[in-house]
Protein backbone atom coordinates (compact mmCIF):
# COMPACT_ATOMS: atom_id res chain seq x y z
CA UNK A 1 0.00 0.00 0.00
CA UNK A 2 1.25 3.08 -0.82
CA UNK A 3 0.08 6.48 0.41
CA UNK A 4 0.85 10.39 0.28
CA UNK A 5 2.99 11.62 3.64
CA UNK A 6 3.10 15.01 3.66
CA UNK A 7 2.80 15.58 -0.22
CA UNK A 8 5.54 12.37 -0.62
CA UNK A 9 4.47 8.86 -2.17
CA UNK A 10 5.66 6.56 0.59
CA UNK A 11 4.76 3.16 2.11
CA UNK A 12 3.64 3.72 5.79
CA UNK A 13 6.08 1.11 6.91
CA UNK A 14 9.08 3.36 5.35
CA UNK A 15 7.05 6.21 7.35
CA UNK A 16 7.68 4.35 10.58
CA UNK A 17 11.33 3.30 9.93
CA UNK A 18 11.71 7.26 9.18
CA UNK A 19 10.53 8.07 12.45
CA UNK A 20 11.88 5.35 14.54
CA UNK A 21 15.24 6.48 13.51
CA UNK A 22 14.50 10.23 13.94
CA UNK A 23 13.67 10.14 17.51
CA UNK A 24 15.71 7.07 18.43
CA UNK A 25 12.45 4.73 19.09
CA UNK A 26 13.78 1.10 19.87
CA UNK A 27 14.04 -1.07 16.71
CA UNK A 28 13.58 -5.09 17.25
CA UNK A 29 16.58 -7.27 17.37
CA UNK A 30 16.55 -10.38 15.20
CA UNK A 31 19.41 -12.90 14.98
CA UNK A 32 19.52 -15.40 12.53
CA UNK A 33 21.15 -18.62 12.76
CA UNK A 34 22.14 -20.23 9.74
CA UNK A 35 25.39 -22.28 8.04
CA UNK A 36 26.76 -22.73 4.85
CA UNK A 37 25.46 -24.49 1.86
CA UNK A 38 21.71 -23.89 3.58
CA UNK A 39 19.49 -23.61 0.79
CA UNK A 40 16.56 -22.37 3.15
CA UNK A 41 19.14 -20.06 5.63
CA UNK A 42 19.34 -18.21 2.15
CA UNK A 43 15.71 -18.19 1.48
CA UNK A 44 15.35 -16.89 4.96
CA UNK A 45 18.27 -14.12 4.58
CA UNK A 46 16.59 -13.08 1.19
CA UNK A 47 13.25 -12.58 3.49
CA UNK A 48 15.04 -10.46 6.26
CA UNK A 49 16.93 -8.17 3.29
CA UNK A 50 13.73 -7.24 1.68
CA UNK A 51 11.98 -7.06 5.12
CA UNK A 52 14.68 -4.95 6.73
CA UNK A 53 13.53 -1.36 4.81
CA UNK A 54 9.91 -2.25 5.42
CA UNK A 55 9.92 -2.97 9.14
CA UNK A 56 11.76 -1.77 12.54
CA UNK A 57 14.18 -4.22 12.88
CA UNK A 58 17.69 -5.08 12.96
CA UNK A 59 19.30 -7.92 12.21
CA UNK A 60 22.30 -10.02 12.08
CA UNK A 61 23.54 -13.27 10.35
CA UNK A 62 25.60 -16.10 13.13
CA UNK A 63 27.08 -19.12 11.15
CA UNK A 64 26.42 -21.75 13.71
CA UNK A 65 29.70 -23.68 12.41
CA UNK A 66 31.96 -20.99 14.15
CA UNK A 67 30.69 -21.87 17.26
CA UNK A 68 30.55 -25.50 18.92
CA UNK A 69 28.28 -24.71 21.43
CA UNK A 70 25.76 -23.26 18.34
CA UNK A 71 26.69 -25.97 16.51
CA UNK A 72 25.26 -28.45 19.00
CA UNK A 73 22.22 -26.09 19.68
CA UNK A 74 20.86 -25.37 16.76
CA UNK A 75 22.68 -28.50 14.15
CA UNK A 76 19.40 -29.92 13.28
CA UNK A 77 17.53 -26.34 12.84
CA UNK A 78 18.57 -23.98 10.87
CA UNK A 79 17.65 -21.31 10.28
CA UNK A 80 16.51 -20.46 13.38
CA UNK A 81 15.56 -16.99 13.93
CA UNK A 82 14.97 -15.21 16.91
CA UNK A 83 13.39 -11.80 17.50
CA UNK A 84 14.69 -9.83 20.91
CA UNK A 85 15.76 -13.24 22.09
CA UNK A 86 13.01 -15.47 21.75
CA UNK A 87 13.20 -18.06 19.36
CA UNK A 88 10.79 -17.26 16.59
CA UNK A 89 10.72 -19.77 13.52
CA UNK A 90 12.44 -22.35 12.42
CA UNK A 91 13.44 -23.93 8.91
CA UNK A 92 10.86 -21.65 7.23
CA UNK A 93 9.64 -18.21 7.70
CA UNK A 94 6.89 -15.95 5.54
CA UNK A 95 7.47 -12.70 5.34
CA UNK A 96 3.66 -11.84 6.66
CA UNK A 97 4.66 -14.19 9.15
CA UNK A 98 7.84 -12.61 10.72
CA UNK A 99 5.73 -8.46 10.08
CA UNK A 100 2.58 -10.37 12.32
CA UNK A 101 5.51 -11.67 15.07
CA UNK A 102 7.17 -8.29 15.21
CA UNK A 103 3.96 -6.62 15.74
CA UNK A 104 3.31 -8.80 18.53
CA UNK A 105 6.98 -8.30 20.27
CA UNK A 106 7.90 -5.03 22.48
CA UNK A 107 11.03 -4.02 21.05
CA UNK A 108 14.28 -3.46 23.73
CA UNK A 109 14.59 -0.32 25.57
CA UNK A 110 16.70 2.14 24.07
CA UNK A 111 19.20 3.52 25.53
CA UNK A 112 19.13 6.96 26.94
CA UNK A 113 19.90 9.85 24.84
CA UNK A 114 23.38 12.21 26.03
Amino acid sequence: MVRNWGGHRAAPHFFLLCVSVAYNLPMHEVILYTRQGCHLCDVVKHTLQQLESAANFRWQLIDIDTDPVLQQRFNEEVPVVFINGRKAFKYRMEPQQFLRALAGRTPPVAPPLG
